[in-house]
Parts: structure tokens; C-alpha cells; sequence
């Protein structure tokens, strides 16, 4: 989705990431007239500089060496409403410039309970190829961009889910400003309340974000914060669940302190929080890895081995030895391997792996299409990655 007339282009994380080549393809002058064709001098497929990505969000900045292009408008400032009419734009299994129409199904759907993250849901028919496409109301606003679907049988059945616009101008601004997506934090953790919560804690209320974690000397802990703290609103926008904290926190800026309104008992107080920008060592990770010194082919990743400085940007490791993956390589020949960003690979079929050097040569002892069978670590825990290579 073209967002600036100047080249600057939206698309999701996944359909990038691990890309050492990109080409955009620019639309023909007039969809409803193909019988037209490009002016002269005017590429249709240019390359793409990826200015950066955002994984948490699926979100990534791209940018072409082009001016005065057609763009969409990130109607951020626009209500979405259940019901309302909505029609999803991209390229469903390769059909170029396919548009679909729908209504929107929930305006704020948490799909994974497991991730703080809501979605607008449509049953306008999206389809692998509508990934970064835009979803737009009925006067051409950008309302989200499609990202995911919910299928049994691989195609559409009516469960599409757009990152809304909100969330897409704020990584669009950041990315672009920065290359990386600011957020702030302020060293507080929280949950949602539940029925058996509220209970056993004797809460006020059964729903909303109650504060589970202080850190001590924190800012969150300066600002007054306590826990059993429950957030009626942060910066003013209500609270009701722990995605909309989450939000709230994406969007507050770095230069502002956080203003939260909290119920503490029976009292309601008004708090003022420092901010911190929260860091992610992964986003730096890529940068550091040469596509000839750090490309394995045979499982489509760029790696790193496990230097002093990598372990303390990561954090504790279970196994201080490995090789970690930075990113997966799009467009070669190579094992679907189950492997994603930030695995550390501690083995290969029991051999043990501490360099890119052994990772290679632990490889080469794979025929094709014998079994590999990898020990990583993954968010604190080791598992096992088993396939067969190509």
C-alpha cells in the first residue's frame, strides 16, 4: 500500500522478511482499462529498500526510487464499526489487483489470547497473496491492512483479520523515522481480571487490567504504581483489557510522561509515569549479519554465532553456546525447517553446534532428504525441529 507519493510503501513483516532482493510491481495507469499501457520510460517493476520491520505488529516500511505515485489515505482518525462495509484490496493466489467486499465482523478481535494484539475482523474473502493489502470503507479510507487468516482448508472462510489503521500509522511513522519502532515501557507488568481474580482478590470490579509486577526503583514504582493497582485509562482512552494497555502503550510518545488512571481499593487516583523506550535486540541482530559470511543455505537463515556482546543483548540462555537465527531467506532452495527469528540452534542430530563453522560442517553430514533433527531455544525453552532435508 502506497502511503506517500514519494516512494514509501506498507506491507506486512512476513512478506519481506529474509528478502535479500525486492521488486514492486506498480499498477498499470488504469485497472479499468488493461488495454492501456505503462508510459514510456515508466518502469512497472522496481526495486524496494526495506527501511525496516516491526514483527511484533507484522508491519514493514519499504520505499522506491519513485515520486509523484497515487496514495491511500490512513483514515486514523476515522470510527470502524461492526457491521460497517468494507472491501479488501491485494493479490489473492497471484490474481493482481483482486478486490473483495465484506462487512467488518468485530472491530477489536484478540485472536491469539496468548498476545496482546487485536485485530478487525471481516468476512470480506482474503486469501495467502491479500497480505499487506489494504482494507478500505466505502469512501476509500484505509481502515487496516490484511494480515492473517483463520482456515482449516488454507483459503478464505470468512475469518480475515486487518491490523488497524491506527496501529499501522504509528509503526509507519516510526519506522520511517527511525527504522525501528519505538515503545515505551514502564517496567509494570499486568493481566486481565477474571471472575476467580476478582474473588479471591476481593476486587472493585471482574473485568479489566489489574498490576501484577512493580519493578523495584522502576519508573512505574516512582510514579506511585502499586500492585493491585486495576488501570481505568492510560492518556485519557479507557482501559478494558489488556490489549487496549498494550495499545496504549504503543502509542504514547517517548517525550511525554504516561498518565494513568488507577482504582486502588475504593479510591480512584491519577498517576504520572515516566516513560522508557523499550529496546528490542533483535531489531538490531539482521544489521550485523553479512549474506555471505552468514548465509546456511541449506536451512534458508542468515545466523550469528553467540559472541559476549549477543548473549548480553539476549539475555540469560539456558545453553551460553549456539548459533542464533537473524533471519530467514526468502526465494532459495531450502528444508522447511519449522525454524523462526530468534531461535538458538544448540544441535544438529545430537552433534553439538557452537559457531557457524560447526553448524556448516554438522550440515555436511546430511544427505539429501536424511533427517535433521535440531535442539533450539526458543522463549526460555529447548525443543525439538525435525524434518528431512531437501
Amino acid at each position: 500500500m502506497i502511503v506517500d507519493p514519494n516512494g514509501y510503501i506498507m506491507t506486512n513483516a512476513h512478506v519481506v522478511e529474509g528478502a535479500q532482493i525486492i521488486h514492486v510491481a506498480l499498477p498499470m495507469p488504469s485497472v479499468d482499462h488493461p488495454e492501456q499501457i505503462a508510459p514510456v520510460g515508466k518502469q512497472r517493476v522496481v526495486d524496494a529498500q526495506l527501511i525496516g520491520l516491526h514483527k511484533e505488529t507484522d508491519l514493514a516500511l519499504l520505499k522506491i526510487n519513485a515520486t509523484g505515485l497515487p496514495t491511500l489515505s490512513l483514515g486514523t482518525g476515522r470510527p470502524v464499526h461492526q457491521g460497517q462495509l468494507v472491501f479488501a484490496m491485494g493479490s489473492p493466489e497471484g490474481l493482481e489487483n483482486s478486490v473483495t467486499m465484506g462487512v467488518v465482523s468485530s472491530v477489536a478481535r484478540q485472536a491469539d489470547p496468548s498476545r496482546p494484539v487485536v485485530y478487525i475482523q471481516t468476512d470480506a474473502p482474503i486469501n495467502p497473496g491479500n497480505s499487506g493489502g489494504p482494507l478500505v470503507d466505502s469512501e476509500g479510507y484505509v481502515v487496516g491492512i490484511n494480515t492473517f487468516i483463520l482456515s482449516e482448508a488454507g483459503g478464505s472462510e470468512g475469518l480475515g483479520f486487518a491490523i488497524p489503521a491506527r496501529i499501522v500509522h504509528f509503526v509507519y511513522e516510526s519506522l520511517r523515522k527511525y527504522g525501528h519502532v519505538h515503545r515505551i515501557e514502564v517496567q509494570a507488568g499486568a493481566q486481565t481480571i477474571t471472575s476467580s481474580l476478582a474473588k479471591g482478590l476481593g476486587l472493585a470490579q471482574n473485568w479489566g487490567v489489574i498490576i501484577d509486577d512493580v519493578t523495584p526503583g522502576g519508573p512505574a514504582d516512582a510514579g506511585g504504581l502499586k500492585i493491585g493497582d486495576i488501570v481505568i485509562s492510560a492518556d485519557d482512552r479507557p482501559i478494558g483489557t489488556l490489549p487496549a494497555f498494550t495499545a496504549a502503550l504503543y502509542l504514547h510518545p517517548l517525550d511525554h510522561s504516561l498518565k494513568l488512571e488507577i482504582l486502588r481499593g475504593s479510591e480512584r487516583k491519577t498517576l504520572y509515569v515516566v516513560a522508557l523506550e523499550m529496546k528490542e535486540p533483535m531489531d538490531a541482530l539482521p544489521s550485523l549479519a553479512n549474506s555471505n559470511d552468514n548465509l546456511i543455505a541449506r536451512l534458508g537463515i542468515l545466523a550469528l554465532g553467540l559472541s559476549d556482546d549477543l548473549r548480553s543483548m539476549l539475555g540469560t540462555l539456558r545453553n551460553p553456546s549456539g548459533v542464533i537465527v537473524v533471519a530467514k531467506v526468502a526465494d532459495i532452495r531450502s528444508a522447511v525447517t519449522g525454524l523462526e527469528t530468534g531461535d538458538v540452534i544448540h544441535s544438529v542430530n545430537q552433534v553439538p553446534v557452537d559457531s557457524i563453522a560447526s553448524l556448516r560442517a554438522a550440515l555436511s553430514q546430511v544427505t539429501p532428504r536424511g533427517a535433521v533433527v535440531l535442539q533450539v531455544e526458543r522463549d526460555g525453552g529447548f525443543r525439538w525441529l525435525a524434518f528431512d532435508m531437501e
